[in-house]
């Protein structure tokens, strides 16, 4: 355990780092992102699930780009039905149907959002979308410091924009409740629902575990594993870029998106993740406004609560809807 004790995790709340204009930048990203139709498409998959049925999903995200996935819903359902949106990890695709039977087993609906430019390099969760854009400057191998230069440019702006624009995606399937969307995703996805969350009023809950992008100045000094090292390799390289670096990381940081979320949030830390270091995991928690629990798991790294932690959120969703 190579970070605060646990007693001292429950209140360690540090200050933000806010810019001024945070809520204007993310107000004008979202109206530009809204200039384009969010045109959904869903292609029924030809694969046997007795139970469940698939489709092949894509709409426009951030600069009117493709962005696919997977929805899923128990097969033959008639709606309204919640929806969880999941969101993926680092360097991970939208994989195959079967990894995501979970929510539909249950009795909900799933949207399944890639992760733009990523999943390439993973053969057991691969994606197929892109991002055309990158940014003037030099970048670190990896996306974390991809247009890292210019708030406006970086990677993450365009990501969180195709994760809000998938909420309204799934509110207008037929077959989804618009009242009852839960945001979710573990690591890079728990960063992107909690960013969600933050920038969205609507969504009933947020499941967020082991987030990434939190406390993000703490995490690139304490830890040594990537991604949060492609910010320092790009530190080390780009010498005198720190203070740009930091004020445009902090428009992204997953502290000022909790302190606006007002949803009921279930999150998960585990005190022996290095790559999501407890301390920014707790620090995000402790700022997140609306009503929250925190399952922690002791002897664990960032893999977390794993399939113990999908447990938790069934109950969790259970209790909260009222099924």
């Amino acid at each position: 355990m190579f970070d605060l004790p646990l007693d001292r995790l429950r209140d360690y709340r540090p200050e933000r780092d806010e810019p001024a204009d945070f809520d204007a930048f993310w107000a004008q990203t979202l109206a530009e992102a809204a200039n384009h139709p969010l045109d959904p498409e869903y292609v029924r998959s030809d694969l046997p699930y007795a139970g469940v049925d698939v489709f092949d999903a894509s709409f426009a995200g951030w600069g009117g780009d493709r962005i696919s996935g997977w929805f899923l819903a128990p097969r033959g359902a008639s709606g309204p039905l919640p929806c969880v949106m999941h969101y993926i990890g680092y360097g991970g695709g939208r994989g195959f149907p079967h990894n995501h039977l979970l929510w539909p087993t249950a009795g909900y609906a799933v949207l399944v959002v890639e992760t733009r430019g990523q999943g390439g390099a993973s053969a057991g969760s691969p994606g197929i979308t892109g991002d055309p854009h990158g940014g003037a400057h030099a970048q670190a191998p990896g996306m974390m410091t991809r247009g890292i230069m210019d708030p406006r440019d970086y990677y993450y702006r365009r990501v969180f924009t195709d994760a809000v624009r998938a909420v309204d995606v799934a509110a207008a399937h037929p077959l989804v409740d618009p009242a009852r969307i839960v945001v979710s995703g573990g690591s890079q996805g728990g960063a992107i629902a909690q960013a969600v969350a933050g920038l969205r009023s609507d969504v009933l809950a947020a499941l967020v575990d082991v987030p990434f992008l939190s406390h993000i100045s703490r995490a690139v000094e304490i830890t040594g594993q990537d991604p949060y090292q492609e910010i320092v390799r790009f530190l080390a390289g780009v010498r005198g870029s720190a203070e740009q670096v930091f004020r445009t990381l902090a428009y992204f940081d997953g502290l000022n998106f909790a302190a606006r979320a007002t949803a009921p949030a279930l999150y998960s830390v585990a005190l022996m993740d290095e790559v999501c270091p407890p301390s920014t995991v707790f620090a995000a928690y402790n700022h997140w406004r609306g009503p929250k629990e925190i399952t922690v798991w002791p002897w664990n790294g960032h893999e977390g609560g794993g399939g113990f932690q999908s447990e938790e959120q069934l109950r969790y969703l259970h209790k909260l809807l009222g099924d």
